[in-house]
């Protein structure tokens, strides 16, 4: 996927948010936990990568909203291998969906490590794959989990990272946050912290691709549920919000 690819694909999400109430529903809820989970520094400076369509701005207004590229919905062209913050100057960096497109996921970590405060956070809301999140990720959605095929955490000196090309992993927060492989490398991170969620109401809601499965009228009913099912995260959990915070 080019750079004239994804911005065409953001315009269509564009579209696509305003004409689901359901899907800015469910969004609003994801921010509302991402901005309860936030660092709570005095003076922050929060920053979302790959903030797309900027919904984010309707929840966290004050956070400052990026891309790899210019797009009327954001404020500054970042890349997260090489961001263009001092040293100890970000509160908060929060990617949506994001983390599963670095390739290589430890160069990005240790770039978002050098940005932050101490007791700053990274947030990243990610694909979960339990059971239900394999067969709907792994069966359904268009982009490849990837769950066999070896993550290459570090990128190698001669690859050039100022316009990286696609790459998409779905299961790469699962494997690197829940599973042993990747501990080791986690070691710099003070805390982490993992949320998983059912999310029911985001698969019926067909997410920004897909139709709506059900009609706005039964979402709220489809809502009652999620706690029970959140009880069993192994089995039934399809989004995780994964929290990094440096030492303070």
């Amino acid at each position: 996927m080019g750079i004239f690819d994804h911005q065409d694909q953001i315009v269509a999400f564009h579209e696509n948010w305003d004409q689901k109430p359901a899907l800015r529903a469910v969004y609003g809820e994801f921010y509302k936990l991402i901005r309860k989970n936030l660092s709570g520094l005095a003076d922050g400076k929060m920053i979302e990568l790959g903030s797309g369509i900027g919904s984010i701005k309707d929840v966290i207004p004050e956070c400052i909203t990026t891309d790899m590229f210019p797009t009327p919905w954001n404020e500054r062209v970042e890349n997260a291998y090489s961001l263009s913050f001092p040293d100890a100057s970000v509160s908060d960096i929060i990617l949506v969906d994001v983390f599963h497109h670095l390739e290589f996921p430890g160069s990005a970590l240790e770039e978002f490590y050098r940005v932050l405060r101490p007791g700053g956070k990274v947030l990243l809301f990610e694909p979960c794959l339990s059971l239900l999140g394999l067969f709907v990720y792994g069966m359904i959605h268009h982009e490849p989990i990837n769950i066999m095929k070896q993550i290459t955490w570090k990128a190698p000196t001669s690859e050039p990272l100022d316009s990286p090309g696609f790459y998409a992993a779905q299961g790469n927060a699962t494997r690197i946050f829940l599973g042993r492989n990747y501990r080791k490398e986690l070691n710099l991170w003070h805390q982490i912290r993992i949320i998983r969620l059912s999310a029911l109401s985001y698969l019926a809601s067909g997410g920004y691709r897909k139709p709506q499965l059900l009609p706005d009228r039964v979402l709220p009913f489809v809502k009652i549920f999620e706690g029970f099912f959140d009880l069993f995260p192994s089995l039934f959990a399809t989004r995780m919000l994964v929290i990094l915070t440096k030492e303070g």
